[in-house]
């Protein structure tokens, strides 16, 4: 590639010194054909393979096509520069200094020129173009960028550079991904006793098209797991989704035949599978209840939204409960269902549901690093964090804490994990830390526990 490159880009520079071979050669005109022709097509065809065909993996570890696509869209930027760089070195020794033994002329070196930078310009933009649409780690931002400063001598170096950075990280990312998948084929990690009910947090439904646990539960159910969902409504009261999670629960029990089922719920879905556990007779059916970033103490900030005039707050859960109804929820309560994330209502809850013996309980929760680690929630990290400390921006550590706590989800980086992170809601990856086999770890800690 560092010889043909250059050669395929300075083609008219090269055919232009035909008549000096021949010369020096001796070969006749039919030789210098059937050498010449083959040579351009070989460099035509690697020039064109270069820019259509994905990248190889390392090994024998298989990545996805998705993978490997933008992998090759990295070593196209890279090969880019690389053109560049040969160009201006070309232009030094050929166009100044007129190196070539035989003089090629103003209009050969003019139209070599055209022809070079185009290449080189195809490179780089073939190479942004499948960054840009097959990288998941990049994001809308950093693709905004890329896109506007494509135009700024130096600046965009610099871009292109550290977006093929984020390229080769997410790259090992997901090779070795690929690498633990091929180490656990047979070993069916994640099949517990019982199977899995996963349960929704506020503000969503369990969808068919969009899931609300991304990619998790494809990673766990490829590793053996059995994954339901809770059904529950978006903005539905605790007591009313803890209905609907009991219904759900006999129903997975009748469908598989077991006895009990495990329980994972985000958010407000564990105040919800609580109630149900506790409540509503399901403790016998609930081997576990690990909940995920609960406000199982309630949400400081939310105190202070209730102090909000009374029909103000009226009207915004009009307008919820209109917009929610036609989702689908068919009984929402925004102004209810947002009042029972208070303290006090909260301290009110846990003195009547109290854990039912039998059921094992466990909670962990996640924290931002700052205000910016998600643009979404930056007010409400603001908010929350002079009042209880650290967060995932809607949810302190010190409320997500519930039976035996297992820990707090970060990375190493300034990022940190938000409330919509740890579920996967962007679908992106992040540096140190990986959503999918999180859940993986947890779900096979529950099949060592015996549930």
């Amino acid at each position: 590639m560092a010889v043909s490159l250059p050669c395929t880009l300075n083609l008219i520079l090269c055919l232009s010194q035909m008549p000096y071979v021949q010369e020096h050669t001796g070969l006749s005109e039919i030789w210098q054909k059937l050498i010449w022709i083959p040579a351009v097509l070989a460099l035509a065809v690697n020039y064109i393979r270069l820019l259509v065909m994905p990248a190889k993996d390392r090994g024998e570890v298989r990545t996805s096509l998705r993978i490997r696509i933008m992998l090759g869209g990295g070593k196209l930027i890279y090969c880019g520069l690389y053109a560049m760089a040969v160009q201006i070195w070309v232009f030094c020794c050929f166009y100044i200094g007129r190196a070539l033994p035989r003089d090629p002329g103003v209009v050969v070196l003019m139209f070599n020129a055209v022809f070079a930078c185009a290449g080189c310009f195809v490179l780089l933009a073939a190479g942004v173009l499948r960054v840009i649409t097959t990288s998941r780690r990049l994001g809308i931002v950093r693709r905004l960028i890329m896109i506007c400063t494509m135009w700024i001598p130096v600046v965009n170096l610099a871009v292109l550079l550290y977006a093929c950075r984020l390229i080769y990280e997410e790259y090992d990312f997901e090779w070795e991904k690929a690498r633990l998948q091929n180490l656990r084929v047979d070993s069916e990690l994640c099949r517990t006793r019982y199977p899995l009910v996963m349960v929704h947090g506020v503000g969503f439904r369990d969808l068919r098209y969009f899931n609300y646990w991304g990619r998790i539960p494809g990673e766990l159910k490829r590793n053996g797991a059995s994954v339901y969902y809770g059904n529950q409504e978006a903005f539905g009261t605790i007591a009313y989704n803890a209905e609907d999670i009991k219904r759900r629960i006999l129903q997975v029990i009748e469908e598989t035949g077991c006895e009990k089922v495990n329980i994972i719920a985000h958010s407000k879905g564990g105040l919800d599978a609580r109630y149900a556990v506790s409540k509503l007779g399901m403790a016998p059916y609930v081997a576990s209840l690990t909940t995920m970033n609960t406000p199982h103490r309630g949400c400081r900030f939310v105190d202070y939204a209730c102090c909000l005039p009374d029909g103000l707050y009226r009207l915004v859960a009009r307008c919820f409960d209109c917009a929610f109804r036609k989702m689908g929820d068919k009984n929402p309560d925004f102004y209810t269902a947002t009042h029972q994330f208070s303290t006090r209502e909260s301290e009110h809850f846990n003195k009547e549901v109290q854990d039912a013996p039998g059921v094992y309980y466990q909670s962990y929760t996640s924290k931002m690093k700052h205000a910016f680690s998600h643009l979404l929630l930056s007010v409400t990290y603001c908010m929350i964090r002079p009042l209880e400390g650290e967060n995932d921006g809607l949810v302190s550590v010190s409320s997500a804490k519930w039976g035996a706590f297992q820990g707090v989800f970060s990375n190493r980086y300034a990022r940190g994990i938000s409330h919509g992170d740890i579920i996967d809601l962007k679908r992106e990856d992040y540096k140190g830390f990986d959503v999918s086999e999180t859940y993986v770890q947890i779900v096979s800690k529950l099949r060592e526990k015996g549930f």
